[in-house]
């Protein structure tokens, strides 16, 4: 009977297990602690970044030698942090590459600010050569002032190196004999007569005197009548 006491008093004693309800709520605190230590964490990685951001910030704008400086692929949060604090320093950034893994944070100072060429070589992929792309620039402009002046110009006269005439007179002058004799011979098979042969070469004085001697013989020759017929011997 002691031995039923002295269990009955040990269980009494414990705490009874907790309801279920009791068991979620529980579990809810502790998910809710870990993201807020989560939370704090990061911040603190935050403030570290920025932090070191802030000091090669500083050492670039010190370094008189550098006139840009190309960091290492970060995530969107970094890069978001490192603008923010170029901006505040008074220089320009700008982000680089395709794939989000490998975007790259690029800063100038102002006095060196990058040229749009310079920007769509990076944007590339490609690094960034001043003299070649001088090079380029002076032979585009080239190219442009030569089609300028091919354009005002005009179109291009090909002029051959002898005239085909003189090469080829002898057989022309041939082609242009035979020709005259066929429209000669033609002439005279229907009748045909040059113009310059029925051209009327009388003043006009010359061709009335010939018309009124004309009537005056016709006239003549009504008046006299038909002649009399020869007699027969």
């Amino acid at each position: 009977m002691a031995e039923l006491d002295l269990l009955g008093s040990i269980l009494s004693s414990m705490e009874p297990p907790p309801a279920l309800g009791d068991r979620e709520a529980k579990r809810a605190k502790e998910q809710t602690a870990q993201l807020k230590k989560l939370q704090e964490q990061e911040k603190r990685q935050k403030v570290e970044f920025r932090k070191r951001m802030e000091k090669e910030v500083s050492d670039f704008i010190q370094d008189s030698s550098q006139t840009k400086k190309k960091f290492r692929p970060m995530n969107k949060i970094e890069r978001s942090i490192l603008h923010d604090v170029v901006e505040v320093a008074g220089l320009t950034s700008f982000s680089f590459g395709d794939e989000e893994e490998s975007r790259y944070v690029m800063i100038f100072k102002k006095e060196f600010a990058p040229s749009d060429e310079e920007l769509d070589a990076y944007r590339r992929g490609e690094e960034w050569d001043p003299q070649q792309a001088e090079e380029k620039r002076r032979l585009k402009e080239l190219a442009q002032r030569q089609a300028e002046e091919e354009a005002l110009k005009g179109p291009t006269v090909v002029n051959p190196n002898t005239d085909y005439k003189d090469k080829y007179s002898h057989l022309i002058g041939k082609v242009a004999a035979k020709d005259a004799a066929h429209t000669m011979e033609a002439n005279k098979a229907y009748g045909c007569v040059p113009v310059a042969n029925k051209r009327d070469t009388r003043s006009i004085e010359e061709a009335m005197n010939e018309i009124r001697a004309k009537k005056q013989r016709l006239r003549q020759t009504e008046d006299e009548g038909p002649a009399p017929p020869a007699s027969s011997s």
